[in-house]
């Protein structure tokens, strides 16, 4: 019996090794070169305006809050409303510049909550970190209003939303009018991940996206350390080598390189493919789940989060919820039959550095006690769906 993991990536393998071979000929693997390329590809793919390729999503979350705190005057101590159900790296971003994680509830779409969100907005309110759990874009649009009546920055954790599109008013460049747009336009800094089981894998890389040209100007200095001109562009085809630069910032080492980059190039010629094939995983699921037979006996035990206001979904995540008395039994289950689930996340309330907020977030909370993510990759076929949506219906 094969196993069947959650998450798995899949590479265009022999593709990626012609493009790193480029670089390893040319002798260039680091910032640069492919690195530009890679960048100019996700502007053209997502029509948003500015496009850092970095070493992570984390380090982009970083960057964006340490831009905006040292540019917008923002003092330590300072609030950043935020979501308890995500991974942890979204809140300890915002730790990282000593700044207070405020978190909001979720609604029915694992999203931010936007009652919840205007109902924590205080005088040290100054931006608002959303995250489109599993792809989907929840109550985006109502969170970018908010944001704009109060002069809030809106910093998006795209981290699952690569090829996720909403149909919204868009202004230039990203179509502008009445239009499906990919994610990201709304946000101030929009933030992208590339890591291995991401729906565009690389090994580990993102994309921070700036709103403003000053802000992504600045981010590329301070991904380097801060230093004024990267080595590439020191550099020019003759071989000669301005070796003479600034360090105007205390940066970061957060830059991305031409291997990752390179890997990352194959894999968007094929993401909205690969993307189609993840929508028709979950649309089987659906099927399997709900429309034959099998949704009198799981109903009362199994509910599927609501996917709101997402005209074209990445559909990173399938996720279920099931009775918090019978999750464990569920999840050992499967494990028994060699398939192995995720749980996307756990309360982030529940860790020590978050604890104040325990309580704070009841949605979530539950939530987090009944959620499964049900395996959903590019490698899955026809039967391994139907044995995992048999084993579900086995001990439910």
């Amino acid at each position: 019996m094969n196993k069947i993991n959650v998450l798995k990536p899949k590479y265009k393998t022999q593709e990626v090794l012609d493009e790193i071979k480029i670089c390893l000929d040319k002798g260039w693997t680091g910032m640069g070169f492919k690195t530009i390329e890679f960048e100019e590809a996700w502007k053209e793919y997502t029509k948003l305006p500015h496009a850092h390729f970095l070493n992570s999503n984390t380090s982009g979350l970083h960057l964006a809050l340490n831009i905006f705190k040292t540019q917008e005057g923002w003092n330590e101590g300072d609030q950043v409303i935020t979501t308890p159900l995500t991974f942890v790296s979204s809140n300890h971003a915002i730790l990282y510049e000593r700044l207070q994680p405020v978190f909001a509830d979720v609604d029915e779409t694992l999203c931010l909550d936007p009652q919840s969100v205007r109902d924590r907005i205080t005088s040290k309110t100054r931006a608002i970190m959303y995250v489109g759990m599993g792809g989907n874009a929840g109550n985006l649009k109502e969170i970018k209003d908010i944001c704009k009546e109060n002069g809030l920055k809106l910093i998006l954790d795209a981290a699952h939303m690569s090829g996720t599109y909403t149909r919204e008013m868009a202004p230039e460049p990203a179509g502008g009018g009445y239009a499906i747009c990919h994610c990201g336009w709304e946000a101030d800094a929009t933030v992208f991940s590339f890591q291995s089981v991401k729906n565009l894998p690389t090994a580990d890389s993102g994309m921070i996206c700036f709103k403003e040209e000053k802000y992504d100007k600045l981010a590329r200095q301070l991904s380097w350390l801060g230093i004024d001109k990267d080595t590439y562009s020191r550099s020019d085809d003759k071989g000669s080598y301005k070796w003479k630069y600034d360090v105007p910032n205390v940066g970061f080492k957060y830059h991305g390189n031409s291997i990752m980059a390179s890997i990352g190039l194959v894999q968007l010629k094929y993401l909205d493919e690969d993307n189609d094939r993840r929508n028709e995983i979950a649309k089987l699921y659906d099927e399997l789940l709900f429309d034959r037979g099998i949704t009198y006996r799981l109903s009362s035990l199994m509910k599927i989060p609501m996917s709101w206001h997402t005209d074209k979904s990445a559909r990173h995540l399938y996720q279920v919820l099931v009775d918090e008395n019978k999750r464990d039994d569920v999840i050992n289950h499967f494990y028994k039959n060699d398939i192995y689930p995720g749980v996307h996340y756990i309360d982030n309330t529940l860790y020590p550095m978050y604890k104040y907020a325990h309580g704070t977030c009841p949605n979530a909370h539950k939530y987090s006690k009944q959620l499964i993510t049900l395996p959903i990759h590019l490698n899955l076929t026809e039967k391994d769906i139907k044995r995992v949506v048999k084993t579900l219906g086995d001990i439910l």
